[in-house]
């Protein structure tokens, strides 16, 4: 998606609100996908879903261009589908095959590309904190006006990445957007268990930095908070934090019992389903008719059955490669 945005669009666009429409639908059926081959023992390990949170990844990613950098978390499907890297390389990683886009080598919680400048996928709570701080740095020295966004959830900010990596952003003016992903839960610990101030904004503007609150469920709100913040960063005035209000729908993880949330408050917030939202919204504004939405609906599903029968066909790593890019290669090798 965010190949599309090196000119930014008027967030009140009909075409532009159902690009953002179908983002989100492409990554939540992806996902749903993802539950039932995981289900099937099709995917290994651990699997870490967005599902709920949709809005974030659309809304910030169509906020950037091509150019600039990005470092996600662990749950980062729905940041590495909205960037751009095509849903077979994303699926094939989740298979363990070749043609993944960290070669099979990483898994859900290492998806790498970086043709579209995403730096990962990092299953260190708080670890793209540090790396995004490097990338920005490196692009200040080098002269390039790009932005690196760097995604973290309210967990990341009890660590001490968090204020090691907003102190060196701001004493140094880096241009970082930090996007803090604040769905309520570091894992089964709830914020206001953890958290002696949860209002995350506050945190990061004791470091110096423009900080504002955003409705991550609201796909735009979340866009223009992001355009807005995008280019002050852009214009050289030092780092910004978003905290988007988010929720994810599902547990932290496939392993993940869920026992520790009351279901009367997941209920409340797939109200605010940020899919639904849209969807509604632009159904009052008499934007989207029911045959448009079919079609949307099919055409996902389509990529998605074709990113599925792609890592299913695509090749195993060869057992002679396995030791390889444990070290560095020399050019040629």
């Amino acid at each position: 998606m965010s190949k599309k945005s090196t000119v930014p669009p008027a967030a009140g666009a009909s075409a532009h609100r159902l690009d953002l429409l179908r983002e989100m639908v492409r990554i939540r059926r992806f996902e749903e996908r993802c539950v039932e081959l995981y289900s099937a023992a099709r995917i290994r390990g651990f699997l870490h879903l967005y599902i709920g949170e949709e809005a974030v990844a659309a809304g910030v990613m169509s906020a950037l261009t091509p150019a600039d950098a990005v470092v996600s978390t662990y749950r980062e499907h729905g940041h590495a589908l909205a960037r751009g890297i095509p849903p077979g390389a994303v699926m094939a990683e989740m298979f363990g095959k070749a043609a993944g886009c960290s070669r099979g080598r990483g898994g859900s919680m290492h998806l790498f590309d970086a043709t579209t400048r995403f730096y990962g996928g990092n299953a260190i709570v708080g670890g793209g904190l540090p790396v995004a701080v490097g990338l920005a740095l490196a692009d200040a020295m080098l002269g390039r006006p790009v932005v690196t966004a760097c995604f973290f959830g309210d967990g990341a900010v009890a660590e001490g990445e968090f204020h090691e990596t907003l102190n060196l952003a701001a004493l140094w003016r880096l241009p970082v957007l930090f996007c803090c992903e604040n769905n309520l839960y570091a894992m089964g610990t709830a914020i206001e268990r953890a958290q002696a101030v949860t209002d995350l904004a506050k945190r990061a503007a004791s470091y110096g930095v423009a900080a504002d609150t955003v409705d991550g469920m609201d796909v735009l709100a979340v866009e223009d908070a992001a355009r807005a913040a995008v280019a002050a960063v852009r214009s050289g005035t030092g780092p910004r934090f978003l905290e988007l209000l988010t929720y994810r729908f599902r547990a932290h993880s496939m392993y993940d019992p869920d026992r520790y949330r009351d279901k009367a408050e997941i209920a409340r917030w797939r109200q605010r389903d940020p899919i639904t939202l849209l969807t509604g919204r632009m159904r009052d504004d008499g934007e989207l008719p029911d045959d448009t939405l079919q079609e949307l609906e099919a055409a996902v599903a389509a990529e998605i059955d074709a990113a599925v029968a792609f890592a299913d066909e695509a090749a195993e790593e060869p057992v002679g490669d396995l030791t390889r890019f444990v070290l560095a290669e020399r050019s040629g090798s």
